[in-house]
């Protein structure tokens, strides 16, 4: 059997996709896009902080500006109303995507999940809470939501809960049952962990935060990429998730949110495209999505978002999370083989696909150079999650996170290069 057909999806047609992936690096990086120096193969492992984009989203967008650039709702002539089209149409597509029925009236489209998380925060956090009310997260959340939300408390004199994480990377849901009360107003919950690879129980969690009236709020950055998901069978109140993880471009992100929560929210950013009627004394704001989609929204990216859509289901979303699944494992045990490598959080069986550890007497941002000497790309720092590693009892972690054009091949190049690592520094 051909090391191909063990996979689930085809690698060697999604590869194609993604040029990017052929290139090499190595070469001067002071001139970004001149390669003519590189010499390295590449091999990028960080795609839970980005992943590529295929030609066919880059396609979009470019027939976006080549065909029906225009701004978008205010204009009569026919590019502007080609682009609202095709504008609106792309959150009703990510709507579908994610399970939404309410369609463009429960999406907005923000900057990324971070924007996502500050405009609920702002707009629904700043009237609703105050003294005596509480917000309950877990202790691996990134900072877009434990900083967003610590400091949404310290402005209404709210408090914050945590619920524990146990030995194995996982949620102490008995915790959760304890922190989560009648002072509860929302439990802001990450879906994946891109520091553990936990994947949570989010809809438990929901149920038990609607018991006592509250929302639910998933961040959903490192799941919605990966696997299917359906926004409305969680239950979530919010969901929140980033273009750019997904095969998507930059600069757009998505908030779902249940539409009479939605409705009953003032804007988080005023200005023009989100009002019905201004006059010297007072505003009115548009139907959702609108009104909380201030200024000139991400067009081209809101075309490519939708695009990325498009691209993932044609591969299907099992068939992803599958791919996905099958490299974190291959990776964990490869990792495992290791008595000077500590990996953290659940067994590779049971996780989504991203691997952080430590090499022993190796820092990770040192590992992380020399695998990047060897066109090995990861990600060494906090993650985002300074808290969780302070827990962890280390500064930082290396991390590697695969997609949907990565292979086993690919992990052994990893495992060669912290190879090589072990010897530079023995």
């Amino acid at each position: 059997m051909r090391v191909q057909e063990s996979y689930p999806v085809d690698v060697d047609a999604i590869r194609a996709d993604f040029p990017i992936l052929q290139r090499k690096v190595g070469g001067d990086i002071s001139t970004p896009g001149e390669h003519d120096d590189d010499d390295t193969p590449l091999v990028y492992l960080d795609n839970a902080a980005t992943s590529h984009t295929p030609e066919q989203v880059v396609d979009a967008i470019a027939d976006y500006y080549h065909g029906y650039n225009s701004n978008v709702h205010r204009g009569i002539h026919h590019l502007s109303q080609e682009a609202s089209v095709a504008y609106e149409n792309a959150h009703d597509r990510v709507a579908e995507f994610i399970g939404a029925s309410g369609g463009r009236e429960e999406v907005v489209f923000t900057k990324n999940t971070t924007e996502s998380m500050n405009l609920v925060a702002y707009a629904w956090g700043l009237d609703e809470l105050g003294p005596g009310d509480s917000v309950v997260m877990t202790e691996m959340e990134h900072h877009a939501s434990l900083v967003t939300w610590q400091q949404i408390a310290k402005k209404t004199g709210a408090e914050v809960r945590y619920i524990r994480v146990d030995d194995d990377g996982r949620l102490d849901m008995e915790h959760a049952k304890e922190l989560i009360d009648d002072s509860t107003k929302m439990v802001s919950v990450v879906h994946v962990s891109n520091t553990l690879g936990t994947v949570n129980p989010v809809s438990e969690l929901a149920d038990m935060a609607h018991e006592v009236g509250a929302y639910a709020f998933v961040d959903g950055a490192q799941s919605v990429p990966t696997r299917p998901v359906d926004v409305e069978a969680i239950d979530a109140d919010f969901f929140a998730f980033s273009g750019h993880k997904m095969c998507g471009p930059t600069g757009i992100g998505a908030l779902y949110g249940k539409r009479d929560i939605l409705d009953e929210m003032q804007p988080y950013l005023y200005g023009g495209e989100m009002i019905r009627s201004v006059t010297y004394e007072d505003s009115t704001w548009e139907d959702l999505p609108w009104k909380f989609e201030a200024g000139t929204p991400p067009i081209a990216q809101g075309v490519g978002f939708a695009a990325a859509v498009d691209y993932l289901d044609d591969i299907g979303m099992e068939n992803v999370r599958a791919h996905e699944e099958l490299l974190a494992e291959y990776a964990y045990d490869r990792l495992s083989e290791f008595d000077d490598i500590d990996i953290y959080g659940p067994p590779g069986d049971d996780r989504g696909g991203l691997v952080a550890f430590n090499l022993d007497s190796v820092h990770a941002h040192d590992l992380s150079s020399i695998l990047n000497e060897q066109g090995v790309a990861i990600r060494a720092g906090d993650h985002c999650t300074q808290p969780l590693h302070d827990k962890l009892g280390v500064a930082a972690s290396t991390r590697a996170s695969f997609y949907i054009y990565n292979t086993r091949a690919e992990i052994d190049a990893l495992v060669d290069g912290i190879d090589a690592a072990r010897e530079l520094f023995a």
